[in-house]
Parts: C-alpha cells; structure tokens; sequence
C-alpha cells in the first residue's frame, strides 16, 4: 500500500535557475580548458615523430604507445626514466615523512615543555620562511660537499626536511588540543612520549595526511638543488629529465619520448593526490579536537 508522503516545504526545494546551470557549464569549462593540454601531451606520446612534427597534429592515441612508454622507461633519452621515477619518489617520500617528523617533534616540545627561551626558539624558527633554499644554496651546497652527500639520497633529502610551515601548522593545532587531555595523561602516569604517541598523534592524523599531500607534492616538483648535487645521470630526477630531453643547438627532440616521460611523471603525485583526498580535505576543513 503507496504511503503518501508529505512535500517539502516551499523554502525547501532547492531552485536551480539559469545561473545554476551557468554556474556548471563554467566548471566544465575550466575543467575542459584544463584538462585539453594533458590530452594533448597523452595524444603526442601514443604517435610517432613524423606525426607530431608535420601538422596537424593528430586528437586521438595512435598505435605507439607501447613503443614509446617502453622506450622512455628503459632507455630514455640522457638515462631511463624508470630510474628517474624511483629517485623522484625516494625525493619526495624522505622529503616528505622527514618533514613531517621534524615538524611534530618540534611542534609539540615548544608547545608542552617549559624550557628558557621557548618562544624565541619557535619564532628563530619561523622567522626560517623568508629565507628559501635559494637565499641559502650556496652554504647548504658546501656543508652538503664536505660531508660527501653529494650525487646521493642524503644529499637530495636532508638539506630539505626542515619545516617551519609545517611546524607552525602543528603548533597551532596543538594548542587547540584541551588541557584536560594533557591533565588526565599525567595522572595516569603517562609520560611525555606516551602521551604524544597514544593522544596527540592520533588526533593530527587529518592534518598529516594534508601537510603529506603538499609536502610530497613539493619533493617531487625540486628542481634547482637536485640540478646543482648531481652530477650523475643515474641520480637525475623527473624533473630534471625532462628539461635534459629538450635539445640544444640543431638537434632534433624525441618529442613522443618526451611526452610519454611527462605522462609518467604525473601519475604519482595523481595517485597521491587521489587516494589521499577524502584525508586532505577533512586535513583542511576539519580539526577533529
């Protein structure tokens, strides 16, 4: 037996007029205007050289794909992009946790311990953000030379994993967290570690989550202190491969080689980006105290 159900009130249903539709046609727009370069980059790395370089260019995949993604993976042009990929991630990743690392630590020693010039020591560290890896290159390039980290992991990494943006991000959370949490730990017999570990670590898990998202983002994108401490192609990351792609002087570009490096090089900072969204946004919008 059909129930009869009760309308909604007038003020209830939501009006979708002219400007509703506009409203989507304009996203779908942007998002077309977007997304047409990439489709393009995708086209030209599935064609062969004849095809890019003699217009017009074709708008759907030819029948290269395997030749040229193979052939970017295991030759490449200065060295395999597959070595490139796994130097960019191992970049990214070391730059990202040991950010996140340093900026916890740090966050949460300024914000629960008591010790002389605390806030001296927070804002010497804030005061770190108008002064980028290219105001201080040069000394970091030294000190990183004379502890033979250069053409290394070590020497990608560690010059980079210092946060302020980071550490003040956490701070601010911290001090929104209730004392009584940090009341009730102590007379458990919690210490300090515990506490952090078991209360506080859980709690920032959201903003983890986005500050990894940006940071990874970040890693991957270097490009200037990679270029200046190696030296070795085999240490070259994505984005310095596919600058190195580009002739110089006369010579001819591989052009469906270097397109097909530009795709592979999207795909992980997409899949993080994608399987880290539902974390980022509530990161961004949600405190979760």
């Amino acid at each position: 037996m059909a129930r009869n159900r009760k309308a909604p009130p007038p003020g209830m249903v939501e009006k979708r007029g002219a400007g509703y539709w506009l409203t989507h046609l304009g996203l779908i727009m942007g998002v077309l205007f977007i997304f047409f370069p990439i489709w393009l980059a995708f086209v030209a790395s599935t064609v062969s050289q004849p095809e890019i370089v003699h217009p017009p260019m074709p708008l759907w995949p030819g029948d290269q794909l395997w030749e040229n993604y193979s052939k970017a993976l295991v030759s490449g042009i200065n060295a395999p992009v597959a070595t490139m990929l796994l130097n960019s991630l191992v970049m990214a990743m070391g730059i990202a946790v040991g950010k996140i690392i340093i900026s916890l630590l740090s966050a949460f020693a300024i914000v629960y311990f008591r010790f002389p010039f605390r806030k001296v020591i927070f804002w010497l560290i804030f005061v770190t953000l108008m002064l980028p890896v290219e105001v201080r290159i040069v000394p970091t390039y030294e000190v990183v030379a004379n502890f033979g980290m250069l053409n290394s992991y070590s020497g990608l990494i560690f010059p980079l994993i210092a946060s302020a943006t980071a550490t003040f991000l956490f701070r601010q959370f911290f001090m929104t967290v209730p004392d009584e949490l940090a009341e009730a730990a102590r007379v458990d017999g919690a210490r300090p570690m515990r506490f952090f570990w078991d209360i506080i670590l859980p709690m920032s898990r959201t903003n983890i989550a986005a500050l990894f998202v940006i940071l990874f983002i970040y890693g991957w994108n270097q490009y200037l202190w990679p270029l200046l401490i190696t030296t070795d192609p085999s240490m070259n990351t994505i984005v310095m491969g596919i600058k190195q792609m580009f002739p110089s002087g006369d010579d001819i570009a591989d052009w469906p080689v270097i397109m097909a490096t530009s795709i592979l090089a999207m795909i992980p900072p997409v899949f993080v980006v994608v399987g880290m969204q539902r974390l980022f946004m509530r990161g961004l919008v949600d405190s979760e105290k």
